[in-house]
């Protein structure tokens, strides 16, 4: 009889736009960021949309502040396009109602909060960087990610 392996189910977490950008900056490297990297594509990121505008920007002003050539900008996207992240186009429709108010009580800003309403909307823990935001997600009791 021929063994049938089992495939698991990917799991899914949200992906704040720091993590990545540890991952294209040098001088931002993390231990945290590179174990979140090294789970794919075992994982499935998921970010809200504003997280493209986010990464553009930011790589964007690493090339303006020369922290990073227009080839590096070129690799980094690529490398991130590679990668199973998916983008929760539901989001949109709770901008105005449920991103407002937790970016109001929780004393951050409207992007951050998307990262919160769409973690506590599906239900998914958090992988970030920035300690406002994960210091909200605690508050809140979302789960942090453990890569």
């Amino acid at each position: 009889m021929a063994k049938t392996k089992k495939r698991r189910k990917a799991s899914a977490f949200v992906l704040d736009s720091s993590v990545a950008l540890a991952w294209c900056f040098h001088d931002e490297a993390n231990a945290y960021a590179d174990a979140v990297a090294a789970r794919f594509p075992e994982v499935i990121g998921t970010v809200p949309v504003i997280w493209h505008l986010e990464i553009a920007n930011a790589l964007l002003m690493g090339e303006r502040r020369k922290r990073s050539t227009e080839s590096n900008t070129a690799q980094w996207l690529g490398q991130l396009s590679g990668l199973p992240i998916v983008t929760d186009e539901d989001g949109l429709a709770h901008t105005w109602t449920g991103v407002i108010s937790l970016a109001r009580a929780q004393n951050l800003t409207a992007y951050d909060a998307s990262y919160l309403e769409l973690a506590m909307r599906r239900g998914l823990p958090l992988a970030s960087l920035d300690n406002r935001l994960k210091a909200a997600a605690k508050a809140l009791g979302i789960a942090e990610f453990k890569p």
